[in-house]
């Protein structure tokens, strides 16, 4: 089993930064893929970004340019780097990590961007 807990959330004015992390532990997550999805109220969970085990990035158009997601092997946390914040940014950060039939999600944190 891989636990994940998400920290780094908060409320922040639109045109700040928040810099989201992904703790994993329970097993090494090196191999796996892991990824940022999002859920605003009333909305369904969308895709952030994800970042392959061997470092390849992809991300949604909607925060591309913005947002950086990145991973830390050693300490076995993934990272999303969140600047010029938008109050439509505005959701439950939860983090995904997933390898063949193995898919685990954290429990999420909340961001908030004010207008």
């Amino acid at each position: 089993q891989v636990q994940l807990v998400e920290s780094g959330g908060g409320l922040v004015q639109a045109g700040g930064s928040l810099r989201l992390s992904c703790a994993a532990s329970g097993r090494t997550v090196s191999n796996y893929d892991m990824g940022w999805f999002r859920q605003a109220p009333g909305k369904e969970r969308e895709f952030v970004a994800t970042i392959t085990s061997g470092g390849s990035t992809n991300y949604a158009d909607s925060v591309k340019g913005r947002f950086t997601i990145s991973r830390d092997a050693a300490k076995h946390t993934m990272y999303l780097q969140m600047n010029s914040l938008k109050p439509e940014d505005t959701a439950v950060y939860s983090c995904n990590a997933y390898y063949g039939r193995n898919n685990y999600w954290g429990q999420g944190t909340q961001v908030t961007v004010s207008s």
